[in-house]
């Protein structure tokens, strides 16, 4: 029983330390990106980095959901002779939820885990600590242009990614089943609203602050060598979709509750 209840202590002690650190680092990274020098050029680099490795696969996978959903929506509403209500139904899941969940999923898998990586390897070879010893604050040099790169870069790929989804539906609506291509394209507008693309940019972005700062939590608290990056690169990958779930939640929750729907 004294074992167990060791055990379960040592466990809990643990979780409230690791959750400390990350809270820590989102206020640390919170007050240092005001903060001079700004490095708009090691943003833009990151920027360009996430894009290049995230674009391909989150548009294959919302172009995926696209060509599904458009099948699932395309039988039922043909059992009810109502296939020009395709389009709206595709553009509120694509715009709302596959959109920037893909975008987001793609982006911990890719350039999260490189991020992980990086600084995970950073830590265990001391470099981490030896920028501390020489005065270098290593969160506003190397975390901060990660977080705010891949915040941009998941804005941007996000609204390009929709694009990639409703195209998949449009194929297999329009282009193998031979639906009307103005209905299709009318439909956007019956369920979905303006408001609900600035939604999607907004996750997207606060998505891609928070797949970030778990990617370079897990890198900055890594330990036990090369195997203990690899450790955290999966772990981060792990918690930041579940945590990608339970933000997701929480803003259309939000949404909802201010934003009034398109249909009365």
């Amino acid at each position: 029983m004294t074992a167990i209840t060791s055990a379960v202590s040592g466990k809990a002690r643990s979780f409230v330390d690791e959750l400390g650190r990350f809270f820590g680092l989102c206020f640390a990274i919170a007050a240092r990106v005001p903060r001079r020098p700004w490095r708009p050029r090691a943003v833009a680099e990151q920027v360009w980095f996430v894009c290049t490795v995230t674009l391909f696969p989150a548009l294959l996978l919302t172009m995926s959901f696209g060509l599904v959903i458009g099948l699932q929506v395309y039988n039922i509403t043909r059992q009810f002779g109502a296939e020009s209500a395709q389009g709206a139904a595709l553009v509120l899941a694509i715009v709302r939820e596959a959109g920037p969940l893909g975008t987001t999923f793609m982006l911990a898998a890719a350039a999260g885990t490189a991020i992980t990586a990086d600084i995970g390897s950073r830590t265990v070879r001391d470099e981490i600590a030896a920028m501390q010893v020489m005065s270098v604050d290593p969160i506003h040099r190397i975390v901060v242009p990660r977080v705010l790169g891949a915040s941009i870069a998941a804005g941007i790929l996000t609204g390009i990614v929709i694009m990639g989804g409703l195209g998949g539906g449009f194929l297999y609506s329009v282009i193998l089943k031979g639906s009307n291509a103005g209905a299709y394209i009318d439909g956007f507008a019956v369920l979905a609203q303006l408001p609900d693309l600035y939604l999607a940019l907004a996750k997207g972005m606060v998505f891609g602050v928070v797949a970030a700062i778990i990617a370079a939590w897990r890198g900055l608290y890594a330990k036990g060598g090369a195997g203990g990056v690899g450790r955290a690169v999966n772990t981060g990958v792990v918690l930041t979709i579940l945590a990608l779930v339970f933000v997701n939640l929480i803003m259309t929750f939000g949404y909802l509750a201010i934003v009034p729907s398109s249909i009365q």
